[in-house]
């Protein structure tokens, strides 16, 4: 079945409107990051290990650890020890002993790393806020709801897979 155009269709409404708009996001988003992961020398687990690091030092969640990696990827805990010594030896992460507890590890996008993709994903960024300008700040805030909502939705699935 071909994906109905926009053209004479409420996309608002059409469920196989939005799969497609997710869908065509997700490649374009994909081949960002799957090219910034070939320039570096990366793994794509590793890619997205960086932006679990950097959602959470952003997040109130506090540090991002290895255990947070295993849970969020879904990886064993040598494959999170596989990718975190990757990113440790190309520059990407620091593993950081807690000083109350030696035996805690948080994990820290190094800021010289961080600043390199920034500058990669620049492009992204304009993009992004090209195309938010465009929207009122209530439609924005619907758009930032509906992302959300889907997001705790698809987590609360892939929780009811496991």
């Amino acid at each position: 079945m071909q994906p109905r155009s926009s053209a004479g269709t409420d996309q608002g409404s059409d469920l196989l409107a939005y799969a497609v708009l997710l869908r065509t996001l997700n490649r374009e988003l994909n081949r960002s990051t799957l090219d910034f992961a070939h320039q570096q020398g990366l793994h794509t687990t590793d890619i997205h290990a960086l932006a679990v690091i950097m959602d959470s030092s952003m997040g109130t969640g506090g540090p991002a650890t290895p255990s947070l990696l295993r849970e969020e990827l879904r990886l064993t805990s040598g494959a999170v020890t596989a990718c975190l010594d990757r990113l440790e030896r190309s520059g990407h992460v620091s593993r950081v002993r807690e000083s109350a507890d030696r035996r805690v590890v948080h994990l820290v996008y190094n800021p010289d790393a961080r600043a390199l993709a920034r500058q990669y994903f620049q492009p992204l960024a304009r993009a992004t806020e090209s195309a938010r300008s465009q929207f009122t700040p209530e439609q924005l805030t619907t758009v930032a709801d509906f992302l959300r909502t889907l997001n705790v939705a698809l987590a609360a699935e892939h929780g009811a897979q496991q």
